[in-house]
């Protein structure tokens, strides 16, 4: 039997990713974006501002980077953004009473919520990894908190990019399943 001839290679159009439409968005649209995932305006002006980035890394890179130039009243703003700890529907009252009281007692000390990044954290061990962290980082001093907390909002950051725009997700969440101080 006789075949007709080959047919050449078919190739799909290019179809735009999130970064692809992040990149083309307006400034405000894109400075709305990183506002709502890094809660600091100066921040999300710098990542706006130096637009296009040709890969997700290159994005993670410069968010990373604009972490450490966060001024005190930059992280005041980011932290203010940040949201208090979700519990598991499970917990006990004992548990969510002892986070509600280390909760206050950070806040009062530090003046903010207090934030921690949990995405490699299997969930039925968050609310131990949470409460441990809170009692350790409260005994800390101001500056070395600080400090934690640049870290700590540089990786939720980085895992609300990476998500949002790898197309997975918004940047309400850092993680598929809400994580504490996320």
């Amino acid at each position: 039997m006789t075949r007709g001839p080959t047919l050449p290679a078919h190739r799909l159009p290019h179809l735009p990713t999130p970064l692809d439409a992040f990149n083309a968005a307006p400034d405000d649209e894109a400075g709305a974006l990183l506002l709502h995932c890094l809660h600091s305006r100066r921040w999300s002006h710098r990542l706006t501002a130096h637009r296009p980035y040709p890969d997700l890394d290159s994005l993670l890179a410069a968010a990373d980077e604009a972490t450490y130039d966060l001024s005190p009243g930059d992280l005041a703003e980011a932290l203010a953004g940040e949201s208090l700890p979700d519990l598991p529907h499970d917990t006990y009252s004992a548990a969510a009473t002892a986070l509600t009281a280390a909760h206050a007692a950070y806040e009062a000390k530090f003046g903010h919520v207090f934030v921690i990044y949990l995405g490699d954290t299997p969930p039925e061990e968050r609310l131990d990894r949470v409460l441990e962290g809170i009692y350790s980082r409260s005994k800390t001093d101001p500056e070395d908190e600080r400090v934690m907390c640049v870290e700590q909002l540089r990786r939720l950051a980085r895992a609300r990019l990476d998500t949002y725009l790898r197309g997975a997700g918004n940047c309400a969440t850092s993680h598929p399943q809400r994580a504490p101080g996320a």
